[in-house]
């Protein structure tokens, strides 16, 4: 895998990296790249890079109860980030996440969930960034997640 930025990182390279980088575990919630944004509007001054990525619902991401667990939901957001990171950086890059803080709004049962993960700053070693968890049935948030990388050397 190059460590250098690419000159073009579409969702072809995001679900690439997907299925190849992140743990077998990870690959088994059949997340799926919806949107990669990494070029800005010229009408938007506050816009943020990021990636929408989607989490099939499935009976074995739920708790008692038939909610989502929320394991599932927080490693969702994690690996949204990671490619909403990629996409900022335009190209794969190494990184570990420091820090992740959740705050989980609403159970979600019966939908896919969607991670609208957006980088609101990119450094040379640290990146910091956002998401929304949102349930796909109604648009709702379920979840919204803060956290940050360290950019690694390779």
């Amino acid at each position: 895998m190059p460590s250098q930025p690419e000159a073009e990182f579409g969702i072809a390279e995001a679900r690439r990296v997907l299925g190849e980088v992140f743990a077998p575990w990870v690959q088994d919630l059949n997340l799926s790249v919806e949107r990669l944004e990494h070029v800005a509007p010229p009408d938007m001054p506050d816009w943020q890079p990021g990636a929408l990525l989607r989490m099939p619902f499935s009976e074995r991401l739920c708790r008692n109860g038939g909610v989502v667990c929320g394991q599932a939901l927080m490693a969702l957001a994690d690996t949204a980030m990671v490619i909403a990171n990629l996409a900022a950086n335009r190209g794969y890059r190494p990184m570990t996440t420091v820090d992740q803080t959740t705050h989980f709004m609403r159970a979600v049962s019966s939908s896919d969930v969607l991670a609208d993960a957006r980088v609101v700053r990119l450094g040379r070693t640290m990146s910091f960034g956002r998401v929304m968890l949102l349930s796909a049935t109604d648009n709702k948030p379920v979840a919204m997640v803060s956290s940050a990388f360290a950019m690694l050397p390779g």
